[in-house]
């Protein structure tokens, strides 16, 4: 352990780490703060908030690039089809990243502790903690730790005169990478309250764009190219969100479960990643095999679950990775993919790996590689005997019972024989 008293704090410039910054030197009696920026994909304004926030507060600023990173693994979640709950994980996948980011930082800095500015009843604060609890440095969360509340922060801020708009920042508490856009808070937290058509800003309103098809180039389950055109993960997965965007895909609105237990309400944009998976699953159906299929949800569910809980770095998902990247080395190809009325719909596959025959599988032809259609007389036969023989087994059983209980007189066999004896 370091004897340097300067802590690195995941920094935003919003209202939650801004507070962070005077408390840490207040309540946790460390000399230096030093705010760590990760870029996922976040718009630019976001970076300049950060920027004009550590400038008014003196604050020492890193931003990090990690687009690139984050791009990879995001690709990685399709190889997996990772979802959760019915959505593409994405603020799931970046927690990690950042957390990484901001650890080298800190052990660059020789910070003696990192903190996050995470509430105790959501899932980034075990996302950020999981990556920096492997670490020497003490972990700090004084939201958490403090118990403080967004009114008891926006009454802080204004007597500190911290560089906050008043401690608000909008209707909505929105989280944005390049994967996806998540919108929460006020109205939204009750289910029953419908959204207005202005929280959405990746995706217009469906319907309002003419039909539009495109062909997605997958080589061992990594998209690489749209319409033939070659393209880093970084653009591919931004062209995709502006044009599945513009047709409407990739809007959910969902109750989900949190690892805490809470059930909270969520509204997410995903149209690139929405796309991804769609392709990915149709090309899946056509070059594996109905075993490798059925075994591989299981893995794919599993793989989710450990990136919803941030911990992809778990011995377990390195087993799943093995399975995972053995399926994808057959999963090249191309999925023709249709945008029409907010879907993302695969309308046409293609791949030099298909398990199919069109000839086996056409009504126009008689036999199966020399296997008749008359040879399935006898599958069909058996196909359902164990299941008619233990219906029939169980009728039989049951009108033997009755018949023991009973001879009419409301008596049972064994009664009557008492008596006679």
């Amino acid at each position: 352990m370091t004897d340097n008293k300067t802590v690195a704090l995941a920094f935003s410039g919003g209202l939650d780490t801004t507070v962070c910054v005077p408390l840490l030197e207040e309540e946790y009696d460390y000399d230096e703060v030093i705010g760590v920026t990760v870029d996922v994909g976040q718009p630019a304004e976001e970076f300049d908030e950060a920027e004009e926030t550590a400038e008014a507060l003196d604050l020492d600023h890193y931003v990090v690039d990690a687009k690139d990173a984050f791009a990879e693994q995001c690709l990685d979640a399709v190889g997996a089809n990772a979802t959760y709950q019915g959505y593409p994980l994405g603020t799931a996948l970046a927690r990690p990243v950042i957390a990484e980011a901001i650890l080298e930082v800190a052990e660059d800095e020789d910070c003696a502790a990192i903190a996050h500015g995470c509430t105790g009843k959501g899932n980034d604060q075990l996302r950020f903690e999981a990556v920096w609890r492997d670490s020497d440095l003490e972990v700090i969360a004084p939201v958490r730790e403090l118990g403080l509340t967004r009114e008891w922060e926006m009454e802080y801020a204004d007597q500190k005169d911290l560089p906050v708009e008043g401690g608000n920042e909008g209707d909505w508490s929105i989280d944005t990478n390049l994967w996806s856009r998540s919108v929460e808070g006020a109205d939204l937290e009750d289910p029953g309250y419908v959204p207005p058509e202005d929280i959405y800003e990746w995706t217009d309103t469906p319907g309002q764009k003419d039909v539009e098809t495109i062909e997605i180039t997958f080589d061992e389950g990594y998209p690489v190219a749209i319409d033939g055109e070659e393209m880093p993960a970084v653009q591919l997965i931004e062209y995709l969100n502006d044009l599945a965007g513009s047709h409407g895909v990739g809007r959910t609105d969902m109750m989900e479960d949190r690892m805490l237990g809470l059930k909270v309400r969520e509204n997410y944009e995903h149209p690139a990643a929405t796309t991804l998976l769609n392709a990915h699953e149709a090309l899946e159906g056509l070059v594996l095999t109905e075993e490798e299929r059925g075994f591989k949800k299981q893995v794919d569910q599993q793989w989710a679950e450990k990136a919803y809980e941030g911990l992809l770095s778990a011995p377990l998902v390195d087993a799943l990775d093995g399975f995972v990247d053995t399926t994808q080395e057959k999963v090249t190809g191309t999925v023709t993919v249709k945008f029409e009325g907010g879907q993302a719909r695969p309308v046409g596959r293609e791949s030099d790996y298909a398990v199919y025959s069109e000839s086996a599988a056409s009504f126009n032809t008689e036999s199966v590689d020399g296997i008749e259609q008359a040879d399935a007389t006898g599958v069909a036969k058996y196909h359902g005997f164990q299941s008619r023989l233990a219906n029939a087994v169980a009728k039989d059983a049951e009108a033997k019972k009755a018949e023991l209980l009973t001879d009419g007189s409301g008596e049972t066999g064994s009664d009557e024989t008492e008596e006679d004896e």
